[in-house]
């Protein structure tokens, strides 16, 4: 497989993993179409928890483009995998959510608890080695890091939107909120011991 395409494809999978974790944005549209009794209202969630999610990555990955222009990679690098492994600790001790008051949420208020939810989890932070990583020779040019970010980001976010989607009908349509007491594994804990292999990966290689 090229390098190019491994590239593009950890994104996907990357939005893909990040897609099955309830706290990242389906469990949110299963229990709006549970409270209006329709599909249509899983589906309506979903495009502002993708939007969210996606400049909750994007931000952060642009944010790191333009860094290189005045920091070494090195350093960037460095300053990821301490945040990826700090944040990992911070959730093996103390897990916390942002939380509404309600379901009653519109447009703009479903895309900014998305995108804090996606920032509280270190989704942007998981992201960003790889584009470090696997971001074209000529990426220190601003305007060249930022159209690879936002490749990136769209890529990403197309694999997180997928399996959003599907994880949300699947559960609202067949298997209903029961499953998760009855057999979901701890994804909490996983997440954790993800951002800080992700971290250690990213100081080590």
């Amino acid at each position: 497989m090229s390098e190019p395409l491994t590239f593009w494809l950890t994104l996907f999978l990357l939005g893909s993993y990040h897609g099955i974790n309830p706290g990242m944005g389906w469990l949110f549209a299963v229990a709006r179409g549970m409270q209006e009794h329709r599909t249509r209202a899983v589906a309506w969630s979903l495009p502002p928890i993708a939007l969210g999610h996606a400049l909750s990555i994007g931000g952060l990955v642009l944010i790191a483009s333009l860094a290189q222009v005045a920091l070494p990679l090195l350093y960037i690098r460095i300053g990821v995998a301490v945040a990826l492994v700090g944040l990992g600790v911070s959730k093996l001790i103390r897990s916390r959510h942002f939380r509404w008051g309600g379901m009653q949420v519109g447009f703009r208020e479903l895309t900014i608890w998305s995108f804090l939810m996606a920032s509280a989890h270190g989704a942007g932070l998981m992201v960003l080695p790889v584009v470090l990583a696997g971001a074209p020779p000529h990426h220190h040019h601003v305007a060249t890091g930022a159209a690879c970010g936002v490749w990136a980001t769209l890529v990403h976010t197309l694999g997180y939107l997928t399996v959003t989607a599907v994880v949300a009908l699947l559960v609202y349509r067949k298997f209903g909120l029961a499953m998760l007491r009855r057999s979901w594994f701890n994804l909490d804990l996983i997440w954790a011991t993800a951002l800080i292999v992700t971290g250690l990966v990213a100081l080590l290689v």
